[in-house]
């Protein structure tokens, strides 16, 4: 195959900030079209790729090999099933649907008709996610008994956007719900039961913007904790082994670079200012742990390499169905107020 062509699809937040930039970095992809309505945008941004209205062009393109959906979550799977139904290979940006039913007809219709399919779940290429991997892989934490995971923020103003809105695939969980899980299963599978609670705290608020989930394992607990109403964000990880702790703060670096217009790889790129401090639990010792550099580039790079037969899928969609399962077992454990199991 020759260098894929790609088609964006929603050119908001989402498109512009992260889908965008990499796509036009990796030098097995060219960022082809982009669907949005505002063209404007997309010619000054990126004059190379033409601009269209709707989603039909796409799919009536034989040039397009590859359709990335960066659009709102309740388009997820009726635009996937679209644009696989037009022999194209699919990327969808999290969460992968509504439901886990939706998000397993999708990966049922991509099988049926031998197309690539993937979600993107980019957090797995965080500075300190990766920092953290190699901890554990280390040894040097010995068994983790409980992680703490956080993505703690500070925005007291109810904004009028769509994931802000008690709407379909809208409130924090469904947002940063999907990152969280997603990390937690890559480090440790699938859970053996989960307990969540999902709330509205802000004035105002019309969307959850306050969750907290315990995954329960035979010999671990995991905490996925979220909110929007946190002043001093300062817990990212907290990670307590039989050997010693290892403990993070501040968010990875990309998204802010990414938004500040840098470069994909420049100099610095990825680089996190903040060390982890590992805690020897004999001693009480602490030392600080410097992280690798983040590498959301590697997703793309991996769709590349699968799509030209060179490589495996970065996110499987079979990877994207459990961090589903996950997400829906907690709404469904808001409901009930109690464990959901697995």
């Amino acid at each position: 195959m020759t260098t894929p062509n790609v088609a964006l699809v929603g050119f908001g937040y989402a498109g512009q900030t992260f889908h965008a930039p990499l796509i036009a970095a990796c030098p097995d992809l060219r960022l082809h079209t982009v669907v949005t309505g505002k063209p404007n945008l997309v010619r000054a941004a990126w004059p190379g790729a033409r601009a269209v209205a709707d989603l039909e062009a796409v799919l009536a393109d034989p040039e397009i090999d590859l359709v990335v959906l960066a659009t709102p979550n309740a388009l997820h799977a009726p635009q996937a099933r679209a644009a696989l139904e037009a022999g194209k290979a699919v990327v969808i940006d999290k969460p992968f649907a509504l439901s886990l039913e939706e998000a397993r007809g999708v990966t049922d219709l991509a099988r049926d008709k031998g197309l690539f399919l993937s979600v993107f779940h980019n957090r797995r290429w965080d500075a300190d996610f990766l920092g953290l991997r190699a901890q554990i892989a280390s040894g040097a934490l010995g068994d983790i008994r409980t992680l703490e995971s956080h993505f703690d923020r500070f925005r007291p103003e109810v904004r009028d956007r769509w994931r802000e809105r008690d709407g379909p695939g809208g409130g924090i969980w469904n947002d940063l719900g999907p990152h969280l899980i997603d990390q937690a299963l890559v480090l440790f599978g699938m859970p053996l039961g989960i307990t969540c609670e999902l709330a509205v705290l802000r004035d105002g608020g019309r969307a959850t913007d306050w969750s907290h989930a315990v995954l329960r394992y035979a010999d671990r607990r995991v905490i996925l904790h979220a909110d929007m109403t946190t002043p001093a964000p300062d817990i990212r990880f907290a990670v307590h082994g039989t050997k010693a702790s290892w403990l993070k703060g501040g968010l990875d670096v990309q998204e802010d670079q990414l938004k500040a217009g840098q470069g994909v790889g420049a100099d610095g790129w990825g680089v996190d200012p903040r060390p982890a401090i590992v805690v020897d639990g004999a001693t009480g010792d602490r030392s600080e742990v410097a992280c690798p550099s983040g590498d959301y580039a590697a997703y793309y790079a991996g769709v590349a390499a699968a799509l030209t037969g060179r490589g495996g899928n970065p996110v499987p969609p079979e990877q994207a169905l459990a961090v589903m399962a996950v997400l829906e077992a907690g709404i469904e454990s808001n409901r009930r107020r109690a464990e959901v199991a697995f």
